[in-house]
């Protein structure tokens, strides 16, 4: 490309990289605000951690199916159309949450001393459960997107700045919420699912208008092409394909995506560390104000921190340290951080002093948003793009079965033995996460050469 057209691409690509962490951000904005609520709809309703962690479970299960359905279609399909339609109806959902109680009198959803009958309960959880499948049409969008915009060298870097949409997201909201229950009391816990939902809202036209598929539509060559260009390789007979012919792309998912055994390696990663994020993230407001005896707003202050400052920052480190460390083998990050993120929540929990061990749970926040930023990328890397988002829609089954464990089965665990039990397997499932991601310490940064020769086989065949 000439100079011109080189920085026109850049403005696009830095373009849709903004574009797509407001996009997720928001996302975030109907989705862990929940969390930040379940202290008032527990005192309020009268609703139960074991209610409320099979929320969590099953939205996360059908949240990790939806991203396997969705991550199969945005390969083939408008990957800005299905995000801008899932984050319109997931506020939408978020509304009808908010305004539950008051078809009391049509359904009798409370009782005469206001709490819920199984009838609400089982409508919010039912409300719940569609926001997660609505909630899998975020992720498959962005990470198709970004494998077609970000050259494969650069993936590292700027995947890991998206990947702070999610703590920019999730911190956000966690303040919002925070600062909505403890200037109006818990009887006000409608307010976090109105409000964000408001907010979400205003994201979908801007979405819809703003973000182009691939740069193809614009006349720029794809990122593979472009990539080998600019370290002065030829450019290979795979490589600068935009499109694959129906064979062609059958051969790419069945030998990169379902017979490629590092997808399997990191998606077990994925599960256990969305375990060790799924116990601070959803479970943080709850036991820092009943295990460390926080207040309510400190608390929630105290996660939206975790997102906004540990999240994001280790993201970027995280990002930085693959592409300029570890030459884009995001593996080898995600070892490191996952093994200093078990230290920095075994530090939490075993210290006495408050300002330590809240300093140690945002540490805990660095260290695992780091892996949580990479797999996605890694697994981009090892399908390459044309298959990325049937790979990480496999990802996010793995990572929201974990639901199953750090939703509704923590729940249990922090009513019958307490918090140090849940804290112990969390341990556990950390120390896991990297056992299991040091067997592809030896794997190369990306499979585009592999590829390469099976668009190439798939090509004489025809």
């Amino acid at each position: 490309m000439d100079k011109t057209m080189t920085r026109s691409y850049t403005r696009w690509e830095w373009r849709t990289i903004l574009l797509l962490m407001l996009g997720y951000a928001l996302y975030y904005f109907v989705r862990k605000n929940l969390s930040v609520a379940i202290p008032a709809m527990e005192a309020q309703l009268g609703l139960t951690k074991v209610q409320l962690g099979i929320f969590l479970t099953i939205h996360g299960i059908i949240y990790g199916l939806s991203r396997f359905v969705n991550g199969i279609i945005v390969d083939r399909t408008s990957q800005k159309k299905i995000m801008a339609l899932g984050l319109l109806l997931s506020a939408l959902v978020n509304l009808l949450i908010c305004f539950s109680p008051k078809l009391d009198g049509l359904l009798h959803l409370l009782d005469t001393e206001g709490k819920a009958t199984l009838t609400l309960t089982y409508l919010i959880g039912s409300l719940w459960v569609l926001n997660g499948y609505l909630q899998g049409m975020g992720v498959p969008p962005c990470i198709s997107l970004l494998a077609h915009w970000i050259k494969p060298s650069e993936l590292a870097t700027k995947q890991s700045i998206w990947n702070a949409s999610h703590s920019l997201g999730a911190g956000l909201v966690v303040v919002i919420c925070g600062f909505l229950l403890r200037h109006f009391g818990y009887e006000a816990w409608h307010l976090c699912f109105l409000v964000p939902a408001l907010i979400a809202l205003l994201g979908v036209p801007v979405i819809f208008l703003g973000i182009k598929d691939s740069p193809t539509e614009l006349g720029f060559p794809p990122v593979e092409e472009m990539d080998k260009a600019g370290r002065g390789q030829e450019a290979g007979s795979g490589r600068g394909k935009v499109h694959l012919s129906g064979s062609q792309y059958k051969r790419v998912v069945r030998k990169m995506v379902y017979a490629n055994p590092y997808l399997w390696i990191l998606a077990l990663t994925n599960f256990c560390i969305y375990v060790m994020r799924g116990t601070v993230l959803d479970w943080g407001s709850s036991f820092l104000t009943q295990f460390k005896g926080l207040e309510i707003a400190k608390a929630a202050s105290v996660i939206g921190i975790c997102e906004l400052v540990g999240g994001i920052l280790g993201m970027l480190v995280a990002g930085w340290a693959t592409d300029k460390v570890f030459g884009g083998k995001g593996h080898r990050t995600c070892f490191i951080a996952t093994v200093l993120a078990v230290l920095c929540f075994l530090g939490f929990w075993k210290s006495s002093s408050t300002g330590l061990s809240l300093a140690l749970l945002v540490g805990t926040s660095f260290f695992i948003y780091g892996p949580q930023a990479l797999l996605g990328m890694c697994v981009s890397q090892q399908v390459t793009r044309y298959a990325t988002g049937t790979g990480n829609g496999i990802m996010g089954v793995f990572g929201y079965a974990s639901t199953a464990i750090s939703g509704i089965l923590f729940g249990r665990i922090a009513d019958v033995s307490g918090w140090d039990t849940v804290f112990l397997y969390t341990i556990i499932f950390g120390l896991a996460a990297a056992v299991i991601i040091a067997l592809m310490w030896k794997a190369p940064a990306d499979a585009y050469d592999k590829v390469e020769k099976l668009i190439a086989q798939e090509g004489t065949q025809e």
